[in-house]
């Protein structure tokens, strides 16, 4: 009996410590997600808050006049202002439409806005619905390399994309260097059709990567059942591919049309106010201090994107993740000539137009001075002054690492954290994921402003006045916007880790701290530095709520160097540093990509 009584009390204690453990375990984990909620708080939640609040308020009291302002103000909504002003003119309107025809009709700034962002659209769908083609249908050495390159709108910064396109299409640049030879010569800087290439080169590979991925998950079999029907092959591929297909290709459109609807470093770089849309003019707005005409506006944007955003969600719902257990073969790119294998050559001619000649452009204008091979340009980033601002080059790109290992010190912790606790089933978990993940969805140029109303020109606090300099703004701010895809990275590999290899590790005597780092941390150590690096890539190019918080050379970074170049009126002169700087970025850029995609990063936002 004294035995038995031993193992009962011996299983009772085992029973206690694993218990304890899974309270000191739950403690910790608790702790360190409650510290990320209070930072993100401070930098976010509360910035952000005030930035909105400004929206529905005048004079400290609770209104709707700036937004109800905003709404009837022709400048930013054209002809539906007047009908929401006044209701009973619209009859008249429509009759005054009709007669000048409705192309006449002012769209206002919201509608300029749709406007661009549906030729970017239509650029990116006419450009990567070719590209999907060519690498769902055809195999060929170095096809994993391209469909890896598509995840190029995650990875370079939209302001480097922008000086790519200067050296490129520019005035001065590659392309009137090729069409001087025969006496031609083209001007489209800084005008519509560049804003749109750029905007079609950031966001066609999204269209190509969704494509592809949807066409992975069609069986081969019902498209092979089809043909044994007597169906021929483009009407197999009407009625079993395309179905299968487009609800990722329309969730792909969606996102595209919401991301250049936000555009913000394009649109500001190549088209300036001339070309202003939502984006831009809400930075206008509050660099002039007219922060509830800006709010209103974030406002409303931000109840537009929402909107789209929610519907993008629901169609890439309908159109599922499962792998096909037989996919459509691909054949082999290099044989007999065929229209797919002319299409996919006439694709490659433009793609090297397209892609690499920006870039390509970029790093030789860097190397080149009065047409010939030089390091001045890179002698100028170590030795003068930028041309506007007085702050040297090198600062803006030791600013730049610098607040870049500060953000990923911030947010790896914080994402680790956030992931522990929202990881798993359980409605409290998703709801608390997705209120965390409220950063992808917030402008970065609302962030900027809500950081530089709140924590740099500080708040009044029992009694003391508390406040923080630029550079410390700027760090929170890319922590905030890089965190979110460390959340992404190791979430997934949480989840595999299997919960009998703790709970061995405390039975063995380890602490909560001590099987996290050895068991847990080494599992999910990849995600880890795949989300780190994406940080980093994040906030090295991060642009949007830098340039609300850079007030001065000294807190510069490189987009933001990069900016001033192409925005002053002597760009000319400053091209060649500028394309020097943009190629330090490229690298820097490409560094982040190379570790992301070696450790199987997920890129999805």
């Amino acid at each position: 009996m004294v035995p038995t009584d031993r193992t009962a009390l011996s299983r009772r204690l085992d029973g206690a410590r694993t218990h304890a453990a899974g309270v000191a375990d739950a403690i910790g984990a608790r702790g360190a997600f409650l510290a990320t909620c209070c930072v993100l708080l401070v930098v976010f939640y509360y910035p952000v808050g005030t930035v909105l609040v400004a929206a529905f308020t005048r004079g400290g009291d609770p209104s709707l006049a700036p937004l109800w302002a905003t709404l009837t103000d022709p400048f930013y909504f054209g002809a539906l202002a007047g009908a929401l002003a006044d209701p009973a003119s619209v009859p008249g309107a429509i009759a005054e439409w009709a007669e000048a025809g409705f192309p006449a009709v002012r769209t206002g700034l919201f509608g300029f806005t749709a406007f661009l962002a549906l030729l970017g659209t239509a650029g990116a769908v006419a450009v990567g619905l070719p590209g999907a083609y060519v690498l769902a249908r055809y195999e060929f050495p170095g096809r994993e390399t391209v469909r890896s390159l598509t995840v190029v709108p995650f990875v370079l910064p939209a302001i480097m994309v922008a000086v790519g396109f200067t050296t490129m299409f520019g005035t001065n640049g590659a392309l009137n260097d090729v069409l001087g030879l025969v006496g031609l010569s083209v001007d489209v800087a800084f005008g519509l059709p560049i804003v749109v290439a750029a905007l079609t080169f950031y966001n066609a590979p999204l269209v190509t990567r969704f494509v592809v991925a949807a066409t992975e998950t069609v069986d081969v079999r019902a498209v092979e059942t089809a043909r044994t029907l007597g169906a021929p092959r483009w009407r197999a591929v009407v009625d079993v591919v395309v179905p299968q297909v487009l609800p990722s290709f329309l969730a792909g459109v969606l996102i595209v049309f919401v991301f250049d609807f936000m555009a913000f470093p394009i649109v500001l770089a190549l088209g300036g106010l001339r070309l202003a849309t939502v984006e831009v003019w809400i930075y206008s707005l509050a660099s002039d201090l007219r922060i509830p005409e800006a709010a209103s506006l974030a406002v409303l944007e931000a109840a537009i994107t929402l909107a789209l955003t929610y519907v993008y969600l629901r169609v890439e719902r309908r159109g599922g993740r499962d792998t096909a257990t037989a996919s459509v073969p691909r054949v082999p790119l290099l044989g007999p000539p065929s229209a797919g294998r002319l299409l996919a050559l006439a694709y490659a001619c433009i793609a090297l137009v397209l892609y690499v000649g920006p870039l390509a452009s970029m790093v030789a204008e860097s190397l080149t001075r009065g047409g010939s091979l030089s390091a001045a340009n890179y002698a100028f980033l170590l030795a003068q002054q930028l041309g506007s601002g007085g702050a040297r080059p090198t600062v803006a790109v030791s600013n730049s690492l610098l607040f870049a290992v500060g953000a990923v010190a911030l947010a790896v912790p914080m994402g680790v954290s956030v992931a522990v606790v929202t990881g798993g089933e359980g409605r409290l978990r998703r709801l608390s994921g997705a209120l965390l993940m409220a950063p992808l969805a917030v402008s970065g140029v609302v962030t900027g402003i809500g950081l530089l109303r709140g924590l740099v020109f500080g708040v009044d606090l029992f009694g003391y006045h508390l406040a923080v300099t630029g550079p410390v703004a700027i760090v929170a701010a890319h922590a905030v916007g890089g965190y979110p895809f460390v959340v992404r990275n190791v979430a997934p590999l949480l989840a595999r880790v299997e919960d009998d290899l703790v709970a061995a590790a405390r039975t063995l005597g380890a602490g909560p701290a001590q099987a996290f780092r050895d068991v847990t941390l080494p599992l999910v150590a990849p995600g880890v530095v795949a989300g780190a690096a994406f940080a980093f890539a994040i906030s090295v190019g991060e642009f949007n709520a830098t340039i609300v918080l850079a007030r001065d050379g000294a807190s510069y970074t490189m987009p933001i160097a990069l900016e001033r170049y192409l925005s002053n009126p002597s760009v000319g002169p400053y091209l060649g540093p500028a394309a020097a700087m943009g190629t330090v970025l490229l690298v820097v850029t490409a560094a982040s990509f190379v570790v992301v995609e070696r450790l199987g990063g997920r890129w999805e936002r």
